[in-house]
């Protein structure tokens, strides 16, 4: 008979930012294995639960016996299984393992030759035999960095269990897990709900939870029960919340019975930058800031307590009045870092150190003032305003808003440089040097902003990998590798030279402190990174082809990528391709340097033509190349397939004379030369 099997550790309260994966881990773990030994259908829905004093999972169609399992051992080659008529010490030992006489052994193949098998068939397990080692084993699997121990007891979890229940149906399952023997009592809300509460059966699990326990146990329908009352109540409020997932996750893992306030506190506040007030609000005290129409902090925010009562004001209050006290701190940093002008703070870096083989903070400032002068130009900035960004750009980290938000670094400097006079785009610039921060961030909207942020990025790439800190396999410290793909971001859309940037950033080294070789080592280990990041939207092959020149500007990449996947839908593609691919292995092959192309050399007709249309197609495709037209570039191309075709139908390469052979491989090397200066064509061969 199959029934829904439930399992529950009621426990007390767990850590809640690992809430969702525990929950998460533990169900998938148990479902996997009772799947794997036969007792559930591997394609079976099961439910997982997560709440701040529980973790349970139901799986439906849960057999109470294991079925039959057939068994088959093979054996000894049935050509070795008998010498002299006997059975072998081989055989007769296969067959006293298999607890049978020789006699029982039937044979088989084993895919190469006969051997002798043994096949029965096992009884199948009952459920009550196996559940508790099944939900210990997932007990050890779980994402848990600290474990602990409570009472007189040498068992271990994350918090302390105080209760096991395992049905199946309706059936109490026997068992023990971490001391504790199976039941169907567990317990409700540890405040609303009264006593304990008798599970009648696994189905009835979630219901029963929240009509008697006032429970939500299953996470997600927590999650979006507290989604759907924040946002009703915010359009109540005629505003919108500002909260990320990580936010709305970790109120959920606080609460069993979610109920949304409103708060409220004084807008004398609000003078403090909403940033600021933001993340007070969200990372000390977890709460939804609310914002008007315009975008702009209300003074109000929404809160999701664990408790209902008939009169919420004593929660509201005693919320408000804690927030209070951290809004006041936030408020005493800031008018305190207003006392100093954001410069005066910049050789105070001096005291901090960026990395013991590179200085200090002030020594990286140092570097980055002239990396963003040489930059700022190239992008139409004003050097002096891309220099007094860089040079501004870290101050902030020494206020005490920043030490006490390091999340703050950069928004902060940007509010006291204006603060200060600064100039906008000086300003601002110290905020957007961050970005982008992440997979997916916003870019630096003004040029003087991406003059320091590649400034940034570059200096700190070529500083830690020529110290010798490269990255390896997942490892990445200084996150080289998030940097190197903000500056290809950058870069995908701006004139400007990798190669120059990566040399430039070296430059304001000290002697001797970056490795030789640095600049080559960042510049391939970045086409790497463009070729992952380009791999979304692109062809593998069309990116290998394009890369494969070693391109320094990147603001054509995607325009040869696009290029070549028109190319590659004209008729003569796969034929061209195939023939720099047949060029590029003869060319392999010379040994020393190729001579001069001689026309006056030329045997064949074959060779004449082809360099006769070779030269038909050289400007062409040069004005197309100056005019960055990749695609009339390989377009034009197309027409060297007739020729190319007849020179290698027609004409030996290889020839005995010297002097003949040499200029056929030059032809093929200026062939080669002209076909491949938007991509390598030979990568497209198949």
């Amino acid at each position: 008979m199959s029934q829904t099997l439930l399992i529950e550790l009621l426990t007390e309260e767990l850590p809640p930012k690992a809430l969702p994966k525990l929950g998460a881990v533990f169900a998938q773990s148990i479902f996997d294995e009772l799947a794997r030994l036969g007792f559930a259908a591997k394609d079976a829905q099961y439910h997982a639960f997560a709440s701040p004093r529980r973790l349970a999972v139901t799986i439906p169609g849960v057999l109470a016996v294991q079925p039959d399992q057939r068994v088959e051992r093979r054996g000894p080659a049935v050509s070795a299984g008998f010498k002299d008529g006997a059975p072998t010490p081989a055989l007769a030992g296969f067959a006293r393992s298999c607890g049978v006489e020789v006699a029982a052994l039937e044979q088989g193949s084993d895919g190469k030759q006969d051997v002798f098998v043994f096949r029965s068939v096992k009884p199948g397990e009952a459920l009550s035999a196996v559940l508790s080692g099944v939900v210990d084993a997932a007990l050890r699997k779980l994402p848990a960095p600290k474990m602990m121990r409570w009472g007189d007891r040498d068992g271990q979890f994350i918090r302390p269990v105080h209760g096991l229940v395992l049905l199946h149906g309706a059936d109490v399952v026997p068992g023990g897990v971490l001391h504790l023997q199976s039941g169907r009592v567990t317990r409700g809300h540890r405040f609303l709900s009264q006593g304990e509460i008798t599970l009648p059966d696994a189905d009835s699990y979630a219901r029963t939870l929240f009509e008697a326990g006032k429970v939500v146990a299953s996470f997600d329908a927590r999650r979006a029960l507290i989604g759907q009352k924040l946002k009703d109540e915010a359009a109540r409020l005629g505003a919108t919340i500002a909260a990320d997932d990580a936010l709305f996750d970790e109120v959920t893992a606080l609460v069993e019975w979610p109920v949304v306030l409103v708060g409220e506190f004084e807008a004398d506040f609000l003078k403090v930058p909403q940033e600021c007030l933001i993340l007070t609000m969200q990372q000390n005290q977890k709460y939804f800031p609310l914002l008007d129409a315009a975008g702009k902090l209300t003074n109000r925010f929404l809160l999701v307590s664990n408790l209902e009562t008939a009169d919420p004001v004593h929660i509201v209050e005693g919320n408000a009045r804690v927030l209070r006290a951290r809004l006041s701190d936030a408020k005493f940093f800031y008018e305190q870092d207003q006392k100093r002008r954001l410069e005066a703070r910049v050789p105070g870096l001096y005291n901090v150190v960026y990395h013991n083989k590179i200085g200090s903070q002030l020594e990286r400032v140092e570097r980055l003032v002239k990396i963003a002068g040489e930059i700022g130009p190239a992008l139409g900035a004003s050097r002096a305003h891309a220099e007094r960004a860089a040079y501004l750009a870290k101050a902030d980290l020494l206020s005490d808003m920043v030490g006490e938000f390091p999340e703050l670094q950069g928004v902060m400097g940007t509010y006291y440089a204006r603060l200060d006079g600064e100039p906008a785009e000086v300003a601002d610039a110290i905020e957007g040097h961050y970005h982008p921060r992440f997979a997916g961030d916003s870019l630096p909207q003004t040029p003087v902003a991406t003059a320091v942020a590649l400034a940034d990025k570059l200096e700190a790439i070529v500083g830690i990998w020529g110290i010798g800190m490269i990255p390896t396999g997942d490892k990445d410290p200084f996150g080289l590798r998030r940097a190197a793909l903000g500056v290809l971001r950058m870069l995908l859309n701006r004139p400007l030279d990798l190669r120059a940037l990566l040399t430039a950033a070296v430059a304001p080294f000290p002697s001797g402190v970056i490795a030789d070789g640095t600049v080559d080592g960042v510049y391939g280990f970045m086409l790497e990174r463009l070729k992952n990041y380009l791999a979304a939207d692109y062809p593998g092959a069309d990116i290998d082809a394009v890369l494969a020149l070693h391109p320094t500007r990147l603001d054509d990449v995607e325009r040869r990528l696009v290029a070549v996947a028109e190319f590659k839908a004209l008729p003569e593609a796969a034929a061209l391709a195939a023939a720099n691919k047949r060029i590029r292995n003869i060319l392999k092959k010379v040994e020393g340097g190729l001579p001069a192309l001689n026309p006056a050399l030329f045997a064949e007709p074959a060779e004449k033509s082809l360099h006769d249309a070779l030269q038909a197609v050289t400007g062409p495709v040069a004005d197309a190349l100056a005019a960055h037209d990749y695609t009339r570039a390989l377009k034009t191309l197309a027409a060297l397939k007739a020729p190319v075709d007849a020179f290698f139908d027609g004409v030996m390469v290889m020839a005995d004379d010297a002097a003949v052979r040499g200029n056929r491989l030059a032809l093929l090397n200026a062939l080669a030369g002209a076909m491949n200066r938007v991509a390598e064509l030979s990568l497209l061969a198949e």
